[in-house]
């Protein structure tokens, strides 16, 4: 038995997330599809992170557990070839040793979300990106966005179905950089809550519109409570980044 860990990209769109569901596609499922189909083994895909339906990822890590011997490269292209048409992608594939797990050895997870600030129809990053046509202060929602960062009961920014045990999370890193009409916001912490990400960037492009100020931000974190939430930014423009080992 080999363990390989795999680096993957995917378009979220079609899926209900990354982990296999009773009511839709998953990630989890095209991948674990493909490698039964290259190997006749029934294995499961243990990732970094549990991706919502619509978000996307440049490189989420994973693992699985093969029996057949089959070297690296192999199996990547195998996997890539027999995936299809699933709009995922094996990146990189290699054995490890057999106590390195995707989710319980991962010491680091960032996320980047994407803003397109115009009021045109997006045309090339429409699904890849949260459109918003009213003007947006990102230095404002950059400043409001440093109260959030820190160890903190993030209670009012997860979802109200979460199954964390304890909504303490620190957040290393929450900035906002503008470039033109594009705007993106980079999270990085150990581990995040259901919908954090997208409800920080919620609340922060409430900021950025005037509706809030930074205080605003401070108070709902106080609060505790979901129902102090200002916005939930859709899926669209949440990608998992990467992990660090």
């Amino acid at each position: 038995m080999t363990r390989f860990a795999l680096t993957i990209e995917y378009d979220g769109r079609p899926f209900m997330g990354w982990q296999r569901q009773t009511h839709g596609p998953s990630v989890q499922q095209a991948l674990e599809e493909a490698v039964f189909s290259v190997t006749g083994e029934r294995a499961s895909v243990q990732a970094a992170g549990r991706t919502d339906a619509g978000v996307h990822a440049l490189a989420m890590r994973a693992h699985v557990d093969i029996a057949k011997p089959i070297a690296p490269f192999r199996l990547m292209e195998a996997l890539n070839a027999r995936v299809r048409p699933a709009p995922v992608a094996v990146l990189a594939c290699e054995a490890v040793a057999d106590d390195w797990h995707a989710r319980f050895s991962c010491i680091g997870r960032t996320y980047i979300y994407r803003i397109v600030n115009r009021r045109a129809p997006l045309t090339q990053t429409a699904g890849f990106a949260w459109q918003i046509p009213h003007p947006l202060d990102a230095a404002a929602m950059d400043a409001a966005a440093q109260a959030l960062v820190g160890r903190h009961d993030f209670t009012t920014f997860r979802s109200a179905h979460c199954q964390a045990d304890s909504p303490v999370r620190t957040l290393d890193r929450l900035e906002v950089v503008r470039r033109g009409e594009n705007i993106a916001v980079h999270a990085a912490a150990r581990s995040f809550l259901h919908h954090q990400v997208r409800s920080m960037v919620g609340s922060l492009a409430l900021v950025g519109m005037g509706r809030w100020a930074s205080d605003d931000v401070t108070a709902a974190l106080a609060a505790r409570d979901r129902a102090r939430l200002g916005l939930n930014a859709p899926p669209d423009g949440l990608f998992f980044v990467g992990a660090t080992y």
